[in-house]
């Protein structure tokens, strides 16, 4: 399977936002232009728990979706992260992954000094691996 390109800079605006809220899980969309990442667009997690959950706000959601719409892009990938777990999709992740088509991201904080973060496409419950490439 052909890896997926991801800039440095969408990357490091990830990991920038996750390490931001060390104790709380972030999220966020990635907008793309040409099937290329171009934005990423922070949304606030609205969880009740967000040191073990995410949920964006459903506000920030349709504005960034919006935005992404009005940049001429298209939806590319959703992030999180997991400030005390591996970088693989939670069962509660699995249940409500909404969007087949799309990359999930996932960053992980609970590493010693490496922020680590893996894609997925997450589709009728089950993770699919998917490889990154890094320009």
């Amino acid at each position: 399977m052909t890896p997926i390109r991801i800039p440095r800079t969408i990357v490091n605006q990830i990991l920038s936002h996750a390490q931001s809220s060390p104790e709380s899980e972030v999220c966020g969309l990635i907008g793309a232009a040409n099937g290329e990442p171009r934005r990423v667009y922070p949304v606030a997690n609205a969880a009740r728990r967000p040191d073990a959950l995410f949920q964006m706000d459903p506000r920030e959601q349709v504005d960034a979706m919006r935005s992404i719409r009005e940049a001429d892009q298209s939806l590319f990938a959703i992030y999180h992260s997991h400030p005390h777990a591996p970088a693989l999709p939670s069962p509660i992740d699995l249940e409500e992954a909404s969007y087949p088509e799309v990359l999930y991201l996932i960053v992980s904080l609970d590493t010693k000094g490496v922020l680590e973060m893996r894609g997925f496409r997450l589709r009728e419950g089950r993770a699919e691996d998917v490889q990154l490439e890094v320009l």
